[in-house]
């Protein structure tokens, strides 16, 4: 069968089998999909470190009757930094759960797969506040997806109010190049906890452990 390669990085992996793993891949060119590797979970196969979450790269997929299947991957980013730092992979984990709430099946989700990607680069930048990338990544989803809200109607300071609409309609390569004060970056977080809490319809299991940490 006629293999299509598609670009994109893992945002999840599940055990399916002995030794087999189905993965929700978020793509270029079909948005959000999932595929089945088989024997991925092999000590031998070579799709074995290349079906776990934050793989970014080239995969090789092919159309079965009722799934994809993963035949092949070339890897061109691990996010290897991400693993070995508890903090990091936790903002991580929560970045990839919320890409894969807002992503669909042959959408174009070529921006969110632009923003996931530098958010994570982000996260393995010492000296970026992973507060401020986490509010950055999750106000600049929301415009990609149409839903910011105008923060000139939400009587908020000035500050607060302009960096909201900076994130909004920055280039997503320019958005981690500022950094703000303690007071702004804690209005920040207000407002979008806020429209998170009343808007969004459903809890990120992976940001109630990064929540827990935080307060730890």
């Amino acid at each position: 069968m006629e293999q299509t390669k598609l670009t994109g990085i893992v945002l999840e992996s599940s055990p399916i089998g002995d030794y087999d793993r189905r993965v929700v891949l978020l793509t270029k060119e079909r948005g959000r999909i999932s595929a089945f590797a088989r024997g991925a979970r092999r000590q031998t196969s070579p799709l074995l470190g290349s079906t776990v979450p934050f793989c970014f790269g080239d995969f090789y997929v092919y159309e079965g009757r009722t799934s994809n299947n993963l035949r092949q991957a070339d890897i061109q980013n691990y996010f290897v930094e991400l693993r070995s730092d508890l903090e990091a992979v936790s903002y991580g984990f929560y970045f990839l759960e919320l890409a894969q709430y807002y992503t669909r099946e042959y959408n174009d989700e070529l921006l969110t797969l632009k923003l996931l990607y530098q958010s994570l680069r982000a996260l393995t930048i010492p000296s970026l506040d992973r507060r401020l990338v986490r509010t950055i990544y999750e106000w600049k989803m929301l415009a990609v997806n149409g839903e910011d809200p105008d923060p000139e109607k939400m009587n908020l300071d000035p500050t607060v109010s302009y960096t909201l609409r900076y994130i909004a309609a920055s280039a997503i390569e320019k958005l981690y190049t500022f950094t703000v004060s303690e007071e702004v970056l804690t209005g920040l977080e207000r407002v979008v906890g806020n429209y998170f809490k009343n808007h969004i319809d459903r809890k990120f299991r992976t940001l109630e452990v990064l929540e827990d940490m935080e307060r730890s």
